[in-house]
């Protein structure tokens, strides 16, 4: 047990909190559904009347006992403890139950905190099993953004919702759940999140200085060869913040209007940017 894994496990124990908080106290506070096993779960309380908590708990297991290879090593151990810390606030939690006029209220917080949640407890390494092990898998094997995957699968659990949920519902369902995305994205990416440019042009020495003096960021040239034209090359590459893309775009178009251009998402950047 080192130290920054006890900092992990209460940023996990946090992220089960806030979560629970979103899935009691909103959504199943505003008769609204969520995705997941947790939305399983929540299916199958308006229907039948059983512990979500105790039904996220068993669902996940089970799942997690199937899809267990599909997680390294460190994110099995965090999940291990995930799963059974969010099930047990979400039965600490049961009560806090709020009933507020207006539902979207409950929509909008109830999504902000599950989002909230999540991306703290994806932010450290580990998962909430379930659907979370889908996405994982999409992520891997077809590089599909996990947030998005995710979303792709709560969609069909949602679908189910509509055995015992109106459409009103699961339509303020679906609006919570993007919210929850987007939050999560913004917590897993960071508040700043990074852009990859990439430069294939015939000024590439001059684009090169710009970008270092006007954008104050480092620049690496790679060399490549055109495939078609059998021309050496030089490739620009440079990572710079979310807000400084359109200034690099017009500082390209005003010296190379020709110039080809890729923008990357990054979500982590480590090291200096002078390169």
């Amino acid at each position: 047990m080192t130290v920054q894994t006890l900092i992990n496990l209460i940023v996990i124990t946090i992220g089960s909190f806030l979560f629970a908080i979103g899935v009691n106290t909103f959504m199943i506070g505003g008769n609204l559904a969520e995705g997941g096993v947790i939305g399983l779960s929540i299916i199958i309380y308006y229907a039948f009347g059983y512990s979500p908590a105790l039904t996220n708990f068993l669902i996940n297991m089970v799942l997690l006992a199937v899809g267990f290879k599909f997680l390294s090593k460190r994110a099995m151990i965090y999940t291990l403890f995930t799963v059974p810390m969010n099930s047990l606030m979400i039965w600490l939690t049961e009560t806090w139950v709020l009933e507020t006029e207006n539902i979207i209220v409950n929509m909008v917080f109830g999504g902000l905190l599950i989002g909230l949640g999540i991306g703290l407890i994806f932010r450290v390494g580990s998962t909430t099993a379930g659907t979370t092990i889908l996405a994982r898998i999409a992520n891997k094997y077809l590089d599909v953004n996990v947030s998005y995957a995710l979303l792709f699968f709560d969609l069909i659990v949602i679908a189910i919702g509509l055995t015992v949920m109106d459409l009103e519902q699961i339509l303020l369902t679906v609006i919570a759940l993007y919210i929850a995305t987007k939050v999560m994205d913004f917590i897993i990416e960071g508040m700043n999140p990074k852009k990859a440019i990439t430069i294939i042009s015939k000024r590439p020495e001059v684009l090169a200085k710009l970008i270092t003096v006007d954008i104050e960021r480092g620049v690496t040239i790679l060399k490549g060869k055109g495939y078609y034209t059998q021309e050496n090359k030089e490739v620009l590459y440079v990572v710079i913040n979310k807000n400084q893309l359109s200034r690099l775009k017009r500082l390209i178009k005003n010296n190379d209007e020709d110039a080809f251009v890729i923008v990357h998402d990054v979500n982590d950047v480590l090291g200096n940017f002078l390169i």
